[in-house]
């Protein structure tokens, strides 16, 4: 079932340009398309600064679209009233990058996760320490934690305690903002198998925002890479790592570090060459061409089409018909 369906959404923002120079528009977003079934995972990849997290903000309603939709179950999120937001928040969670700064430093970890609670009356007072102690019990934490704070614990323990306020009110789907990008290699294989494991007892289904290509190979069933606010491919995880038809996809795999057998060192493809462009100052054409070391001639003056191709969506003139 279908459960999120974002379509062509944009999201720009006015720049003042220094020494009174005219205003000019930053294309954070600009057409972005995908959907979300039941119990399965979405992952939005690209270098920062390519629009995921402000994607994320979009879908979550914490920043409004310049156009677009995005429907909750086959409704429009941006048009729901006070009450049937409030059903939304509590079907649609975040887990934030820093999660440190996601947490109230004056509030204990059963403060910060009652809370949720109270607010769509989902347990009695009576019961509300048993329920708590239920749910951080699920993310692997002791019942002893319920009075302390915050800074009393380390980096993995708080996004444990961020996944418990998650869960706390049983969400449908999860954006998961970076949720690795702060801890310790050590702890990110202990968070993402918590994640895994509450998907598979849970059926939540995730958008999960990554740079970490492993990760997504690891955790999601679908990927759409993202370049300069654009999808620039969409496909089944296995289909893109098998085989990337976007030129941007593949120097992203390319570049991810890999394993030497032989030295058992970590070892990388050469980078991209050249600087992302502004989003201020697109380039005509593909946005991706001034970088594409498979540039051909209409690339810089023809926008090509996000079009389906081999069972899968792909904006590259490679793979698409142009007139």
């Amino acid at each position: 079932m279908e459960l999120l369906k974002v379509d062509s959404l944009r999201k720009c923002f006015t720049v003042n340009k220094p020494f009174r120079g005219h205003a000019g528009m930053l294309k954070a977003v600009d057409g972005v398309s995908f959907s979300i079934d039941q119990d399965r995972v979405l992952a939005l990849v690209g270098e920062s600064g390519c629009g995921k997290s402000t994607v994320a903000r979009l879908i979550l309603r914490l920043l409004d679209p310049t156009s677009g939709s995005v429907l909750f179950k086959g409704r429009d999120i941006f048009a729901l009233d006070r009450n049937s937001m409030k059903v939304f928040r509590k079907s649609v969670q975040i887990i934030f990058q820093d999660p440190f700064a996601s947490l109230n430093p004056r509030r204990t970890v059963y403060e910060t996760i009652s809370e949720p609670l109270i607010i769509h009356k989902l347990a009695p007072r009576p019961k509300m320490k048993d329920t708590v102690a239920e749910i951080i019990g699920k993310v692997g934490l002791s019942p002893e934690i319920m009075n302390r704070y915050p800074h009393e614990f380390s980096g993995g323990q708080r996004q444990r305690i961020c996944i418990a306020r998650a869960l706390a009110v049983s969400p449908e789907i999860i954006v998961a903002d970076e949720p690795l990008s702060a801890l310790d290699v050590s702890i990110q294989a202990q968070i993402i198998n918590l994640l895994i494991d509450l998907k598979k007892s849970t059926r939540i289904s995730f958008l999960f925002i990554s740079h970490d290509l492993r990760v997504v190979h690891y955790i999601s069933d679908m990927v759409g890479v993202m370049y300069l606010g654009r999808i620039v491919e969409y496909a089944k995880t296995e289909d893109i790592f098998e085989k990337p038809f976007h030129p941007y996809t593949e120097v992203l795999l390319a570049s991810a570090p890999k394993i030497s057998q032989i030295e058992g060192k970590a070892v990388h493809a050469a980078p991209l060459k050249g600087e992302i462009p502004s989003p201020i100052n697109i380039p005509s054409g593909c946005p991706f061409h001034p970088r594409c070391p498979k540039r051909f001639d209409p690339c810089d003056k023809i926008v090509p089409e996000l079009k389906e191709s081999q069972g899968r969506l792909v904006s590259c003139h490679l793979w698409n018909t142009y007139s």
